[in-house]
């Protein structure tokens, strides 16, 4: 994957995660690119059940209106797209903290030179490269940077609570690309009937 490798070299966590497909690459690209994960129940629970602490305690002490939307893939930046081979996002922020400590940013430029003590990095890529047999194998790819110390060891135990259920998270994406995909290029290649009786 070399954009996750220009938008984010260094790591200190990582988890990849991978599933064939009967589509070309750029087909299986343009299908990630149009993925919408708030489609999905199962991330929508999740999240839900992620966010219920800083959602309870803002309704307790009267901050119900300060409370953001659900955290989704809006919160991230659209880093790079090679339509036939990679794509990459990008978010930065405190993510161990209950609202995520989020940091906007504009673009791929302002990613790469951001840097701040205590802020982590993270970059999800998802690429799609042809193999022998004809299909294509998409993979995901998340990357953390801690800065510094401190942003490890806040990062680490949460990295280590949530990485059951952001596995599956993943392999549920990559599922739904593919379904997504492939059911485009069986539209494509489906017989037009005209005509009348």
């Amino acid at each position: 994957m070399e954009l996750i490798e220009k938008y984010l070299p260094k790591y200190d966590f990582k988890e990849t995660h991978s599933r064939e497909t009967r589509v070309t690459p750029g087909a299986a690209i343009k299908a990630a690119l149009a993925y919408q994960p708030d489609s999905d129940p199962y991330l929508r629970i999740a999240i839900a059940l992620r966010e219920l602490p800083m959602r309870m305690l803002s309704v307790l002490g009267g901050k119900h209106e300060a409370v953001p939307p659900p955290f989704g893939l809006s919160n991230f930046t659209l880093l790079e797209v090679w339509p036939d081979r990679e794509l990459v996002y990008g978010l930065i922020g405190r993510f161990w903290q209950l609202d995520y400590g989020l940091v906007p940013t504009a673009d791929g430029a302002a990613f790469q030179a951001f840097e701040a003590p205590g802020v982590a990095k993270l970059v999800f890529g998802i690429s799609a490269n042809s193999l022998e047999n004809g299909r294509t194998k998409l993979t995901t790819e998340t990357r953390v940077f801690c800065p510094d110390r401190a942003s490890y060891l806040s990062f680490a135990p949460y990295w280590y609570f949530i990485r059951p259920v952001s596995g599956l998270i993943r392999r549920r994406i990559l599922k739904s690309i593919q379904r997504a995909s492939e059911e485009s290029q069986a539209e494509v290649n489906s017989p037009v009937i005209t005509g009348g009786i």
